[in-house]
This record gives C-alpha cells, sequence and structure tokens, in this order.
C-alpha cells in the first residue's frame, strides 16, 4: 500500500516519494540496489539566472534524511540572495545513490521555481527601493506548496535588494501562514473589493473596517466605483486625524480597461507633462506607453490621484499601488518619481513559469568524476567551487 506521509503537503516518506517521482528514477534505484549501489554527487542547476533561495528545498531534503535515515550532504559555494548565472551549479548534493535518484524529482520542483521567483522579486524592489512591497500572489498560484514557495522567494529577492541597493524590499505576504519569512506574524492586508460591494459603499466598508480592525494599517481600496477620487476624499473627511497624519492610505487597482476617475488619454498626458516632464522624451514601446500614461493604474493615475487629494486639503494620505507591478512598471514608475507609499505585486512573482525547471546531473561515482558528454564542464565548476563550499 502506498504511504502519503507528508510535511507541508510533499511527501518526505520513501514510499510516498516513490509513489510521486518520475519511474525511471525508481527503476535505477532498483538497478542499484541490486548491484551494489554508489557514492554519488550531484550539482543541480538552472538553465536561466536565478537568485539562490535554498530554504524550501534544503528543508525538504532535510525531513526527508531524518525521516528515512538517510545520509546526505548538501553544499553550494553561494549564500542566501546571490545571482546565480544561467547554467552554473548552485548546489551539490552526496550520498547513495539508493537513497537519492528518487528525491531528483521533488527536489527540483522546489528549487527551480524559488530561484526564478526570487529574481523577480530582488528585480521589482530593486527598481524600486523608494517602496516597500507586499507579496500578494496567492491566489496567482497553483497550490499551497507553490504559494509557501512564492512568498519565501519574496522574501529572499526583497531581503537581496535591501542589501545591494538600499531597498525597502519586500515587507510581507498577504497570507497569515507565510508572514514569519518576512519577520511578521501575520499577513497584509485590509479589504477587497467583496467588502466594499457587501456594504455598496466606500466610505461604510472603510469606517466599518477601521472599527473592527483599529490595529490594522487603513488602507482603503477605492476604485470599486469607478470613484477614486471622489469617494477618496469622502473618506479623507470622514478621517481627518489619519489623513493629516498620514496613516490613511488609499490602494489605487483601477482595471486596466479603463481611466481613473477624472482622466482620459489627452488629460493623462498633460498629467505626466505636468509631473514628470522628462518621460515624454523617452522613445516608449506600447506596454511602456500603457504604463505611462493609458488605462489602469499607470504613472499619470498616481500623479493624478496624489494632485486631486492634495488638492482637496490632504497632501499627507498614502498611496498603496497594485495591479501588473513587474520590474518594467516598477522601474517607470521611478524614473517618474510617482509618489507612492507601497506596491503590491502577485503575478509577476511567479511569472515565466516556463523558465522554472532545474535539473541535476551526477558528476561524481564512487569518488571518480564521470559525468554524460555535454556536461564536463559541471566537473570543472565543482572542483573550483570546492574550495568555497558551506553546507546547508
Amino acid at each position: 500500500m502506498m504511504t502519503d506521509t507528508t510535511k507541508n503537503n510533499t511527501p518526505i516518506d520513501a514510499g510516498a516519494i516513490t509513489a510521486w517521482t518520475d519511474s525511471y528514477f525508481t527503476n535505477t534505484k532498483d538497478c542499484v540496489v541490486a548491484d551494489g549501489d554508489a557514492d554519488v554527487t550531484y550539482a543541480v542547476f538552472t538553465r536561466v539566472p536565478t537568485l539562490f533561495a535554498p530554504r524550501i528545498a534544503m528543508d525538504w531534503m532535510q525531513d526527508v534524511e531524518q525521516h528515512n535515515g538517510y545520509t546526505v550532504q548538501c553544499q553550494s559555494p553561494y549564500r542566501a540572495g546571490d545571482i546565480v548565472a544561467a547554467g552554473e551549479p548552485a548546489l551539490y548534493i552526496s550520498g547513495k545513490l539508493s537513497q537519492l535518484a528518487e528525491c531528483e524529482t521533488l527536489l527540483l520542483q522546489k528549487w527551480g521555481a524559488c530561484g526564478v521567483a526570487a529574481l523577480n522579486a530582488y528585480k521589482c524592489a530593486s527598481e524600486m527601493p523608494s517602496a516597500p512591497f507586499i507579496a500578494m500572489g496567492a491566489r496567482h498560484c497553483t497550490g499551497t506548496q507553490m504559494q509557501e514557495m512564492m512568498d519565501y522567494a519574496a522574501s529572499v529577492g526583497g531581503k537581496a535588494a535591501q542589501e545591494r541597493h538600499g531597498a525597502k524590499g519586500f515587507v510581507n505576504s498577504a497570507s497569515n501562514a507565510t508572514a514569519h519569512f518576512f519577520g511578521q506574524s501575520k499577513g497584509a492586508g485590509t479589504m477587497p473589493h467583496a467588502l466594499v460591494g457587501f456594504y455598496n459603499s466606500t466610505l461604510i466598508a472603510a469606517q466599518r473596517f477601521r472599527q473592527t480592525h483599529p490595529d490594522k494599517p487603513f488602507i482603503v481600496l477605492n476604485d470599486y466605483f469607478g470613484r477614486e477620487i471622489t469617494d477618496s476624499i469622502a473618506v479623507a473627511r470622514a478621517f481627518p486625524d489619519e489623513a493629516a497624519n498620514g496613516t490613511l492610505c488609499f490602494r489605487l487597482d483601477t482595471n486596466g480597461a479603463r481611466y481613473l476617475e477624472g482622466l482620459d488619454y489627452d488629460a493623462s498626458i498633460e498629467v505626466i507633462r505636468a509631473n514628470a516632464p522628462h518621460m515624454l522624451a523617452e522613445h516608449w514601446d506600447e506596454k511602456q506607453l500603457k504604463i505611462l500614461y493609458r488605462e489602469g493604474v499607470s504613472v499619470a493615475a498616481v500623479w493624478h490621484f496624489k494632485n486631486a487629494m492634495t488638492k482637496a486639503g490632504f497632501p499627507h494620505i498614502g498611496i498603496f499601488a497594485s495591479s501588473g507591478f513587474d520590474a518594467e512598471k516598477c522601474r517607470m514608475m521611478q524614473m517618474a518619481k510617482a509618489p507612492l507609499s507601497g506596491i503590491g505585486t502577485g503575478s509577476y512573482i511567479p511569472a515565466n513559469f516556463h523558465d522554472t525547471y532545474a535539473t541535476a546531473d551526477i558528476l561524481r561515482y564512487n569518488g571518480q568524476y564521470r559525468i554524460k558528454t555535454g556536461r564536463e564542464y559541471l566537473i570543472e565548476r565543482h572542483r573550483k567551487d570546492s574550495l568555497r563550499f558551506t553546507d546547508l
């Protein structure tokens, strides 16, 4: 009978691993067990650049080792947050082939995805170092395993941006279960569109939220009725102290099919001309033009909202933006000095999933180097990397 012993929804029992691994690894184990086994070393790498994010994979490997009585050594020349070039081995795993063969599939599932996502998070946070980020990608994941990996990756990417660029980086996730990656006890978040719809009023939703959750950040979603400015002014008037001291913040999440209240194509260009005229001198492609002054949460929309709230007497309110924030959008917001207090990004963290496939090759059997033709370079990397190994 197949066992299903798991931790964090991933098999750790040898029988469960057999059920989920590629069957040719099981075929390999059967052969080597019958013919004497071997001590082997694997090199693990991805075909695209990544940020070194080993914790999820290494925690799983350690659980497998302890649960099944395996003896495994994991080493790397990198530390969390280091950039790893495409094709470069980032991890070396040594142990018995009979024990490691079936682990390859599940280990690689956790390796490549985290590295690619961490690099995405790093790029976002680095492009706009002045704004703190919230990882809001839970709904874009295919399950809780992926959600855990993506939020962990965001924490690694955000910390790397903090260390290299003085960025504020990623400060939390949207979920309680993954907030610990950011040193938080609970996930960040205030209200979805459903709450505004329930009360049929942005103002009432804001009032009820504040009454029910006075200890949480006061961020009001303002696009439900397409009256981002009108409704925000009403909320600010109802909370003058919070508006004055800057604890009241509005989340801009305007749908990409329409303009923020008060804007159209021509008006958006004029907003850019008045607030970030240098942006009009650049040559932009179609995607970049949309970021700059077309529908949705554009540079023009952020500046227009800020100007309107200042004119209404609320210059200190915060602006938290979401919707389509990838590295390019962050870069353009930074170039235009868009007055943002924070950014929520979701779909970009797990983007480029076709690039997340990691692979592994055995490069040493019983102390002798041997590898398939075309991957000989991994042997040289191992010799050089071994001079700066650390155990994971």
